[in-house]
């Protein structure tokens, strides 16, 4: 699909938005536009069998997640929005690469509830903030596995905590195919993932 090699081309070169100009981010909104028209999955939320998996983030303008860019000695790996549509869990893990063995994770877990077919409220429960090795962390599937087998992580292994906010979140899935999926979140926030094999 030509909308489609488009978006991924003018979004290749930003490091997923971290180095993205005013004017890349104009050209990315111009291509993400023209290919939410054509959303091949006008029901995104019913589509579970594409939405369900591992999702790597290609480019967001998310400043919460470009942000961990910044830390001194420290910059932002692959990121992943695990769904997992039977369980009504989201998980966001951000990979942080620093100094050998010094490598970070930041992880929030959270459940979701659909309020239409394409938009879902966002209720943030628990974040996870640690060293990858302390905390055994491999990959996302291991990671969400410890996670759910874990009621929390002890301090010597990370900072572990519930989180408590009155007001959920929401995500909108404004495009979904087999392995790219395009979303906008309440903070005016846009999403550009692709299905990760894993």
């Amino acid at each position: 699909m030509l909308g489609k090699s488009e978006l991924l081309e003018v979004i290749a070169p930003t490091n997923r938005g971290i180095l993205a100009s005013k004017l890349d981010r104009q050209a990315i909104q111009i291509a993400i536009a023209r290919l939410e028209d054509r959303n091949p999955t006008p029901e995104p939320l019913a589509a579970t069998d594409l939405l369900a998996g591992n999702w790597q983030l290609l480019y967001t303008t998310s400043d919460e997640l470009l942000g961990i860019d910044r830390f001194p000695l420290y910059r932002l790996g692959q990121v992943y929005q695990c769904i997992r549509p039977t369980t009504g869990r989201i998980y966001n893990i951000a990979e942080v690469m620093g100094p050998p063995l010094l490598g970070g994770l930041v992880s929030v877990a959270a459940r979701f509830e659909a309020v239409s077919q394409r938009r879902v409220n966002v209720f943030f429960e628990r974040a996870v903030f640690g060293l990858q090795r302390s905390l055994g962390y491999l990959q996302p599937n291991q990671f969400i596995q410890a996670l759910g087998d874990r009621a929390k992580f002890p301090l010597w292994q990370g900072i572990d905590f519930t989180i408590n906010r009155d007001q959920p979140g929401w995500l909108e899935v404004t495009y979904l195919d087999e392995d790219l999926r395009i979303g906008r979140g309440n903070q005016g926030s846009l999403f550009v993932l692709r299905k990760a094999r894993l």
